[in-house]
């Protein structure tokens, strides 16, 4: 059988998009980086050089990014060399128990919300404001090894 190309790959829904993100815990948007999946990458289902927005799939991209982006179950920073970083709620209390291995700026919660003109906005809630109590408490009882082994894809240099 042959191989099928990007456009005949089966298209993901916003659920199945959220439960990539659950299942690998830890995924980049569209970065690339050993050991964390890029969510362009499986939508597209190729690995899409150069800007995403030049792909044929670009509108399912657009809609399945923004999905994940607004779930209520992902952290979305820019942990990862900078970039767009979805980090699913399961691994919150590792991230927080070793939250002083990474830059505090880069665990900021970050959501874009329209203003009032319509234009996008970039709206950031500093670590550890974002926080649930019920996650810090669970971080604190989480020891550090357990902790670090759930990051390790993070914390790999």
């Amino acid at each position: 059988m042959a191989a099928r190309t990007a456009q005949e790959a089966e298209v993901l829904t916003p659920q199945q998009a959220l439960a990539f993100s659950e299942r690998h815990g830890i995924v980049c948007e569209a970065a690339r980086r050993d050991g964390i999946p890029s969510l362009v990458d499986a939508i597209a289902g190729e690995v899409v050089r150069g800007n995403w927005w030049s792909h044929p799939r670009a509108c399912v991209i657009f809609a399945l990014t923004r999905a994940v982006r607004d779930a209520p179950a992902v952290l979305v920073c820019r942990l990862v060399d900078g970039k767009i970083t979805f980090i699913h709620e399961r691994l919150w209390p590792s991230l927080v128990r070793v939250a002083d291995e990474f830059p505090t700026r880069r665990l900021s919660r970050t959501r874009e919300v329209h203003s009032a003109t319509g234009k996008h906005v970039v709206e950031e809630t500093p670590f550890p404001a974002w926080v649930p109590a019920k996650i810090l408490a669970q971080a604190k009882r989480l020891s550090e090894s357990d902790a670090r082994q759930a990051m390790e894809s993070l914390l790999r240099r």
